[in-house]
């Protein structure tokens, strides 16, 4: 890919800014053209620059922590020898459909999942961890995806999975996970290096956090905890960088990131490393502009009151 130009960036960045709007929200992806990533007032796609921060806020960033470092848990290249972000592939109506048994086989979707030869899984094939497959039809405009995905005597295993039409806000059932434990839906909350070439990120970002709340909120479906102290963060909780921060000193790259954070937040999603934000890997990231978003902490968000967010 050609190489990212800083200086289109900070213009598209700056208009978006002084006009208070992002450009063409729910971008496609690369490969599927005509499917929008939900519809533009799906959850993940409205901005929340403009609504109240929430009762609490500070004591729930310093639950989570206030002097920690964001981190981009994606970039460019290989970590120990894996492949670094949530891979996802574009499918179609001739790629064949596989039935795949699954560990919590009650809050799953037991359709014919379109998994291609050599499905990228995150990680990599032989890696542990999440295993994440996302796959996206790009006849049907659908997205399917399965976590903890594994060939098992020549079938198809996974923990859970779920599907979703990319044209619909429709959510999962109360109390259903999906292949994330938030019961969300993990493209949506990618940072794409497509996206970020072009100048804007106009979504909220995926991202976890070690200890969360037993409960969620609006657009999570399911909980993954039995804590219950109220300073934790529900599944689904939305934060965003505070207006206040400045960004400008940032490298191209993090700079289109942190205006996302700004205009449209980022998303509890799972349990996992505090303040680690998730995107798709990509040869286009640099890891050094990237690293430079450790400059920024917990201390520089703060959680957002998604009462009156439309549904």
């Amino acid at each position: 890919m050609a190489p990212i130009r800083s200086g289109l960036i900070a213009a598209a960045v700056a208009a978006a800014v002084a006009t208070g709007t992002s450009v063409a929200p729910a971008r496609p992806v690369p490969g599927a053209p005509r499917c929008p990533v939900f519809p533009r007032d799906n959850a993940f796609n409205q901005r929340v620059d403009g609504l109240p921060a929430a009762a609490g806020s500070a004591a729930m960033v310093a639950a989570i922590g206030a002097g920690e470092p964001l981190h981009a848990d994606f970039g460019s290249g290989t970590y120990e020898g894996r492949p670094i972000g949530i891979p996802y592939d574009v499918v179609g109506r001739r790629t064949a459909r596989s039935q795949v048994s699954f560990d919590y086989a009650g809050e799953s979707d037991r359709i014919g999942y379109p998994i291609p030869r050599g499905v990228h899984i995150e990680g990599g094939a032989g890696a542990g961890g999440d295993r994440h497959a996302i796959l996206v039809d790009r006849d049907a405009c659908r997205l399917y995806e399965l976590y903890a995905l594994e060939r098992r005597g020549g079938s198809w295993h996974a923990g859970s999975g779920a599907s979703w039409s990319l044209r619909s806000n429709r959510v999962r059932p109360a109390g259903w996970t999906s292949a994330d434990a938030a019961g969300l839906p993990i493209l949506p909350g990618l940072a794409r290096y497509d996206e970020v070439r072009r100048g804007t990120i106009d979504h909220a970002l995926r991202f976890t956090v070690r200890r969360t709340r037993r409960a969620y909120v609006y657009p999570a479906r399911h909980f993954a905890s039995s804590l219950t102290d109220p300073a934790l963060p529900r599944m689904g909780e939305r934060l965003r960088l505070k207006a206040s921060v400045d960004i400008s000193g940032l490298p191209g790259q993090a700079r289109v990131i942190a205006q996302a954070l700004k205009t449209y937040g980022m998303v509890v999603a799972d349990n996992g490393s505090d303040w680690f934000v998730s995107g798709a890997p990509s040869s286009g990231w640099d890891n050094g502009q990237l690293a430079a978003l450790r400059r920024l902490s917990g201390a520089d968000f703060e959680v957002v009151d998604t009462s009156n967010l439309r549904r």
